[in-house]
């Protein structure tokens, strides 16, 4: 079953299931890659690894959810205050915040006779956009590496949230973006700015200078995705996405669920 959406479904980006959302993306394109390269070239899954704690910004994005336990209020306290003169406290478990190793997947396209890495393809997730998070500054360091290296890099943005791609030109409007740097046209890149109706792109992803790009089709990326992991079982049509629509977008959306008969007219 297909998205209700043309193009990047917003409910997707919702922290409940960007995450799995993110694995089935690394995973369609990996497959659809490995496809048209093998075998002078293949695709691997690598990982970059950082610590995150209660001081990081980016925390929240990465544990949403907190249990809220029921404390006692005073008027109750003075209500039972025969009882509570008699009665002892009893202890409660909660959770104590302490470090944890945070993992994030990103793929490589390695030459397969010399064993170099050609291409790394990133997948924005939401910590790699939040300034001042262990995640942004992560993947800053990995993204400056790359940049000042001989690999290409490219970049795909699907999350509305956070700040986008830098750039010394204004960056054209838009809600997600696509980046691709040819190791070659640095510090010149090219940028998709994609609007919550379009389509997404088909990219060129760029390999050795000998041999020609290889074509990444990213909506058929994200449909099959979508169809694998049965997104149209769990995702709530009737509810507000999140982070939520604005603008024109906000009755536009609205339009094409209806039209798709995910929500009352």
């Amino acid at each position: 079953m297909p998205s209700p959406f043309p193009g990047m479904d917003p409910y997707l980006e919702s922290p409940a299931h960007w995450p799995d959302v993110h694995l089935g993306l690394i995973s369609q394109i990996q497959a659809q890659l490995n496809q048209s390269l093998r075998p002078r070239y293949h695709v691997r899954v690598e990982e970059r690894v950082y610590v995150s704690d209660e001081s990081d910004p980016g925390r929240k994005a990465i544990i949403p959810d907190l249990q809220v336990v029921a404390i006692q209020t005073d008027s109750a306290w003075r209500s039972n205050s025969t009882q509570a003169a008699t009665s002892v406290c009893e202890p409660v478990v909660l959770t104590t915040l302490i470090e944890d190793e945070i993992r994030e997947a990103r793929l490589e396209i390695v030459d397969s006779s010399r064993r170099s890495v050609v291409t790394v393809i990133e997948i924005l997730s939401p910590t790699n956009k939040i300034v001042g998070s262990r995640g942004r500054a992560s993947y800053e360091q990995k993204r400056k590496e790359v940049m000042t290296s001989s690999t290409h890099l490219v970049e795909i943005d699907l999350l509305r949230d956070g700040d986008h791609l830098q750039c010394r030109e204004l960056l054209p409007e838009a809600d997600y973006y696509v980046h691709v740097s040819r190791r070659g046209d640095r510090p010149r890149g090219t940028v998709w700015p994609i609007l919550l109706p379009q389509r997404l792109p088909v990219i060129l992803i760029p390999l050795k200078p000998e041999d020609p790009d290889v074509g990444l089709d990213l909506q058929t990326v994200l449909n099959t995705t979508y169809d694998r992991a049965a997104y149209d079982m769990v995702v709530d049509y009737r509810a507000k996405p999140v982070p939520p629509l604005t603008g024109q977008s906000v009755e536009w959306a609205n339009g094409v669920l209806c039209s798709q008969g995910k929500r009352d007219s």
